[in-house]
């Protein structure tokens, strides 16, 4: 029982053989056989598609094609220098908001603002004692002021002395009324 349909011809003009297997050439999408499947031996074409090389630019990740014979490092050296379209003065900045805090060289993505002195600080820095701020005399809350006064104290009486603060900042609240 034969086989009619099974396999390829060669597309080489001299060779015609039938090959159950053929491979096919990336260049011309031909078929052929063992003996002729490289683009040097069935004369290729568009056998030039196959001879560029695509390095990537460093810079702009653009692809600078490179032809067979020239030294890619050249080439690509060439392009930075007349075609690259790297801006590196465009450089998008992320953390643009520098602490005001004397010393403290953090940045942050978002501005926090101090609402007494107006002045954009650090996570750190964020609250008036933690930046020494000059413009207000005390914390903007009762809660504030306790906290930071809980946080200079010692730690065994502190919830003692939280609750003698917030008492008498309620009585000084009560008489001013």
């Amino acid at each position: 029982m034969e086989f009619p349909d099974l396999g390829k011809h060669c597309s080489e003009k001299t060779c015609k053989q039938l090959d159950f297997l053929p491979f096919k050439c990336d260049a011309c999408k031909q078929d052929f056989c063992k003996d002729h499947f490289t683009c040097a031996a069935h004369k290729c074409p568009f056998a030039f598609k196959k001879d560029v090389q695509v390095p990537v630019c460093p810079l702009c990740n653009n692809p600078v094609p490179v032809k067979k014979g020239e030294i890619p490092d050249v080439v690509v050296g060439e392009h930075i220098d007349r075609d690259c379209n790297y801006l590196p003065g465009k450089k998008e900045k992320i953390f643009m908001y520098r602490c005001s805090k004397e010393g403290c060289k953090k940045k942050e993505m978002l501005q926090v603002a101090c609402d007494q002195c107006r002045g954009s600080f650090c996570i750190q820095h964020r609250h008036p004692l933690d930046h020494s701020c000059k413009h207000g005399s005390r914390p903007i809350s009762v809660a504030g002021y306790a906290a930071a006064r809980a946080s200079e104290s010692e730690p065994s009486g502190a919830l003692h002395r939280l609750s003698t603060i917030w008492r008498a900042q309620r009585l000084r609240w009560k008489v001013k009324r």
